[in-house]
């Protein structure tokens, strides 16, 4: 999970977490014939006159994946939570669902919203999570007219498969339901856990094991059930699909199937779980006093890169403003970072090193 390492990056904030190789072309600039150059900058202008010509799907992640660009998502915003020690927070600082959509919408230069809170106690976390959906909808997180488009599409975390897969089937199909264009499966340990998350992401119809039931989804993306189980399929095993996956592969068992993994039909971004492996790669001696293998963990988080870039699976990484930059460098494409105004300059930070 990104939990450790995302609360380090927004000082504890939130709780917190191949790759298509970096969009940046090699070398320098090459000398081309005048005429070359100046079509090019006819493009350009055309291009930034409508920047949004050629994205015509509902999920916009996908188009920038489709397009080798690279992606930045941040953690939805979150009331404070009080640690031990320390007060709760007053009762006049909490902000409704609505309140918090009102706030993840404000910042407009992510790329898709992540939300981690049904990984913990999902019962209690799912209202919650289904009232900030509805917020998000209502105040317009869903372009409407010929292409509808959301502005900032939710990603959410999912309990681990491997206890119990036929509940993780079922609590999949409950978020869903509630209009998310992603999810994403924590601590996948084999190629077969993954395939069973995606099953429980794709109706029967479509060789998956989702229910037939599609909850409040078809008006959260403003079109008729019979639309929305049309579109509501896996990207890329579906051409034409609007959900998409992301995987977190964070245990020594994982990463010991790494290459399994990453050859799934149907994974969508792979992500070393960089928090955890902190954690996985530390030892404690006799006297309490701990230690960092910081060079193992690396090695860790290289090997998932490695073998995004093998299968040709765009790789995750959650960073932040220290980071990003030599996370693009090295390969990783897709981002999720901690809200607020670190989080804030991270994405900036990638944005202009990929010149988006």
């Amino acid at each position: 999970m990104f939990n450790t390492l995302a609360s380090n990056l927004v000082g504890g904030h939130i709780r917190g977490t191949g790759g298509i190789p970096a969009p940046f072309p090699p070398g320098g600039l090459s000398v081309r014939p005048c005429w070359m150059l100046s079509a090019a900058a006819v493009a350009v202008s055309l291009s930034a006159v409508s920047p949004l010509h050629a994205q015509t799907r509902l999920n916009p992640v996908i188009d920038l994946i489709a397009k080798k660009q690279p992606v930045f998502g941040l953690y939805g915003p979150a009331n404070r939570r009080a640690r031990p020690g320390q007060p709760a927070p007053s009762p006049d600082s909490i902000k409704s669902p609505a309140q918090l959509a009102t706030e993840a919408l404000g910042y407009k230069k992510n790329d898709y919203i992540f939300d981690g809170s049904m990984e913990g106690d999902f019962d209690a976390a799912l209202p919650q999570f289904a009232a900030f959906s509805k917020g998000m909808v209502d105040q317009g997180s869903l372009q409407k007219g010929k292409s509808p488009r959301f502005t900032h599409p939710i990603y959410v975390k999912t309990h681990d498969i491997s206890p119990d897969p036929a509940l993780a089937a079922k609590r999949i199909g409950q978020q869903l339901n509630l209009g998310v264009t992603g999810v994403v499966f924590v601590d996948v340990d084999s190629a077969e856990e993954l395939e069973q998350g995606l099953a429980a992401m794709r109706f029967k119809s479509n060789g998956g094991t989702r229910s037939d039931d599609v909850g409040e989804a078809p008006a959260m993306w403003g079109m008729t059930a019979a639309e929305y189980k049309a579109k509501a399929d896996l990207w890329p095993l579906n051409p034409k699909g609007e959900l998409y996956n992301f995987t977190i592969v964070e245990s020594k068992v994982g990463l010991a199937k790494i290459r399994e993994i990453a050859a799934v039909k149907g994974v969508g971004v792979l992500f070393p779980g960089a928090g955890t492996l902190r954690g996985v790669f530390s030892t404690t001696d006799a006297a309490g006093k701990r230690t960092f293998d910081e060079k193992a963990w690396e090695a860790a988080i290289q090997s998932v890169l490695s073998a995004c870039k093998e299968f040709n699976v765009p790789c995750g990484y959650p960073a932040g403003a220290a980071d990003i930059e030599m996370r693009m460098k090295q390969g990783f494409s897709v981002f999720v970072i901690g809200w607020g105004e670190p989080g804030f300059k991270a994405v900036e930070i990638g944005r202009g090193v990929s010149g988006r």
